[in-house]
Parts: structure tokens; C-alpha cells; sequence
């Protein structure tokens, strides 16, 4: 292969992966180097005493429409939350359900203590103006908060369920996410359903994997830096190529581009705890929510309850989620009392699996940076720079940014060859 016809690929996640499927499927020669020994980036997975352990909660939404058709969604066999969820106030559970779609909690939703009956209208005028395909958002894009508070919710509305359940989807729980991409998940639990794949979220990227061939794919990789049309690697060796592709996130990207303009995008970070349960605690495939002000704790589900797969037989698989990073002897017992709180004693018949401290776990989507103010890639020096950093921070925006990435070198391709 020379280097007039190979297009190098740097970082192995959904983007990095997107892009090199869509080149090899056009028939362009391409190479994807990544520096662990694992794809998939910040969606993988690993097995511990037959339970599948994502790397912090993750879920994948049923209608995200590019992964939707880029994806073999019947071969991931997606498995769906139910539409709602349970709220942890005081001493119990309240139940918030999607009316719509299950009924039979019509009269019981509205009356729950959570907001009030004005607020549980405001979500069926926001839902039907998501599922509306002519109507434009035309409202200024603002924190999420201010979007909420202008729309109308109460405090007790926002402070007791959209901070819980926004929380971990943003991992914070201020709300200051860009109201863009609110609007954007909104549409997206409107129109489809939480799920996970049946055997874990890495089977995303593995199912990308398994459409490149093998000897386009160099793990255990290490970039040190990059020039227009070529990589030095940390081990000494360089690779050149016609055209190369910067897909990692923002960080480690200005890290080996020379001169590569912009601030540094701040990183959200998350605590995910994993349990092995003689039962599930829920009994359905559906999230628990802190709606209260105190406590670590944000959320928690039995995934083994949505996908039984997740666990081994005659055992539960507990995912609890907890924003920030934390550390110290005592922070696991901490977590161990406030879900006793929630669960009452059959918390002690829990054993802990394992914890995931992730420091960069979502990139940071401030207002006037949402996934419509931005490219789905960027040009620098003869690079082209990728990631779900030019779009939106989600599985859909990574596989859009790769995707674009890959039809403008398509396309250029074939202006060369006219000329």
C-alpha cells in the first residue's frame, strides 16, 4: 500500500471506527491505529464472574436516526427500559410513567408528588412538540435550567425529576448543559426508548470492527505527534498516508497536533458502581431516581433487569451512578447506607463487583456549542479533526462526526480524479 492511497486513521472509538467503515465500504485503503488494546473509546465493556460490566452507565437511544441506519440494530438485539421512571423522595418510590405509551398509568402519573398536575401537562405540550417533524426551535439556546424555568416547570418539577434524570444523561445535575441538546435527547426518549444491546455496549463498536478487515486495525498503538501526511509513533516508527484523520476527543487531540487551535473542552466525570444481587430490588427494567437534594447517589437499575445476559443465572447485576469522581475508604460504605435508604436491608446481602472512577467520561456542551452551532469536523494544517467534540457529546453525534468525515474525503476524492 503506498502512501498515495492510504487514508490513516488515529483513535479507535465510534467515530475514528465510523469513518474507517464508511472509507473501506467506498473502497478506499485505510489504516485505524489506537492506543489501547481495546475499540470503542468510552464505550466499552468487560466481563467479571460472568456479569457485563459497561464502563459507567451507558444506554444507547433507539432512534437515533444516522446510527440507526449505519448500525445493524436487529443484530445488536436492543433491550428497552420501560418509558418512565421510579423517584426516590423521602422515605419511598413515586412513579413517573410516559402516559402515551403506557397507559394504564393515566390517572396515577398526574397525581404523583412530584411537581404538579400543571408540570405533567407542560410534558405532554414539550413531548408533542418534539414528535412534531415541521415545527423549528426557534427558542434561544440557554442552560437547560433557564429552558425549563421558561418553559414554565416548577422548581419542584426541575429540582425533583429533571436534575435526577438529566443528571445522568449531562453527569451534572446543575443543568447547565446547552438547552440544544435537551431539545435533542428529548425528541429522542419522545420518539423511541432507552435500551442497552442484549450482550453489553461494546458490542457497538465490535460490530464496526467486524466490517473492517483485520490488518486495518493497529491497537496497542501510541501517537506522539502528527504532521499533514504523517504520524510518529511513541515506539519510534512513523506511518505516512495521503490523508490523515485526528479522531480522538479534544484533549488527547491537542496533544500530539502541533498548533492545534481552541480551549481545551472540559470533561464531566462519573462514579459507576457495579453489584451482584440475589434478586433485583426494582423487578422491572426501569431507572431509580434521587429526587432529593442530598446524597450521592443519582441513579440506579438492575440492568440484568432489561437484559438478562448482563448477569449470570439466578443473579442480579446493579448499576448505581454517581456524579463527580470519589475516592476513600469510606465512600463505598457511604454509597452502601444512602441505597439501604432506598432498598432497605436486602442492600447487605449486595456484593460489590466493581467501581469506575472515569475522569472523562462526557465532554462539556455549554450553550451557543450545541451540536447545530458546530461542524461535524474540523480542517487543521492538512488534518482533518473528528469526534463527538465537533458535534454533540452522544453515540449518534460520534458516528455523525465520523461519517461526515468520511464523505468529505469521498468527495474530494472523486473532485481529484475529474480534474
Amino acid at each position: 500500500m503506498s502512501a498515495e492511497d492510504k487514508i490513516l486513521i488515529v483513535g479507535g472509538g465510534l467515530a475514528g471506527l465510523a469513518c474507517a467503515v464508511r472509507l473501506h465500504e467506498a473502497g478506499k485503503a485505510v489504516v485505524l491505529v489506537e492506543s489501547s488494546d481495546e475499540l470503542g473509546g468510552r464505550v466499552v465493556s468487560r466481563i467479571k464472574e460472568g456479569f457485563i460490566l459497561d464502563r459507567g452507565f451507558q444506554v444507547y437511544l433507539s432512534t437515533y436516526p444516522e446510527a440507526a441506519k449505519f448500525l445493524d440494530l436487529e443484530a445488536l438485539d436492543l433491550k428497552a427500559f420501560r418509558p418512565g421512571a421510579l423517584i426516590f423522595q423521602g422515605s419511598g418510590f413515586h412513579r413517573l410513567m410516559d402516559v402515551f405509551r403506557c397507559p394504564q398509568y393515566a390517572l396515577s402519573t398526574p397525581f404523583q408528588p412530584i411537581g404538579n398536575l400543571w408540570d405533567k401537562l407542560l410534558v405532554g405540550k414539550l413531548r408533542l412538540e418534539a414528535l412534531n417533524p415541521w415545527k423549528k426551535t426557534l427558542r434561544e439556546d440557554t442552560s437547560t435550567e433557564s429552558y425549563l424555568r421558561s418553559y414554565g416547570f416548577s422548581e419542584r418539577m426541575i429540582n425533583g425529576f429533571f436534575r435526577a434524570f438529566y443528571g445522568g444523561i449531562f453527569l451534572e445535575r446543575e443543568l447547565r448543559t446547552s438547552s440544544r441538546m435537551f431539545e435533542f435527547t428529548f425528541r429522542m426518549f419522545a420518539k423511541g426508548k432507552a435500551t442497552v444491546p442484549a450482550k453489553g455496549m461494546q458490542e457497538i463498536p465490535r460490530q464496526l470492527a467486524a466490517r473492517l478487515p483485520r490488518e486495518a486495525i493497529r491497537t496497542n498503538t501510541t501517537v506522539d505527534s502528527i504532521e499533514s501526511t504523517r504520524v510518529s509513533l511513541s515506539n519510534g516508527d512513523t506511518i505516512n498516508a495521503d490523508r490523515i484523520v485526528v479522531a480522538t476527543d479534544a484533549e488527547s487531540a491537542a496533544k500530539i497536533v502541533p498548533g492545534l487551535k481552541g480551549d481545551p473542552v472540559p470533561w464531566r466525570s462519573v462514579t459507576g458502581l457495579y453489584y451482584s444481587a440475589p434478586h433485583s430490588p426494582l423487578k422491572e427494567a426501569i431507572i431509580a431516581l434521587n429526587g432529593e437534594a442530598n446524597g450521592l447517589v443519582n441513579n440506579v437499575c438492575a440492568l440484568s433487569d432489561v437484559a438478562p445476559n448482563y448477569a449470570p443465572d439466578g443473579r442480579a447485576l446493579i448499576s448505581v451512578s454517581v456524579l463527580g469522581l470519589h475516592h476513600g475508604e469510606q465512600f463505598e460504605d457511604t454509597i452502601l447506607r444512602e441505597l439501604q435508604q432506598w432498598f432497605g436491608e436486602q442492600v447487605q446481602l449486595w456484593e460489590h463487583l466493581h467501581t469506575d472512577r472515569i475522569r472523562r467520561a462526557l465532554p462539556e456542551q455549554i450553550p451557543h456549542e450545541g451540536a447545530e452551532e458546530k461542524e461535524a469536523f474540523r480542517h487543521h494544517d492538512g488534518l482533518l479533526i473528528c469526534g463527538d467534540h465537533c458535534t454533540s457529546a452522544s453515540i449518534e453525534g460520534a458516528l455523525v462526526s465520523g461519517l461526515r468525515t468520511a464523505g468529505f474525503i469521498i468527495k474530494e476524492s472523486r473532485r481529484t480524479k475529474r480534474q
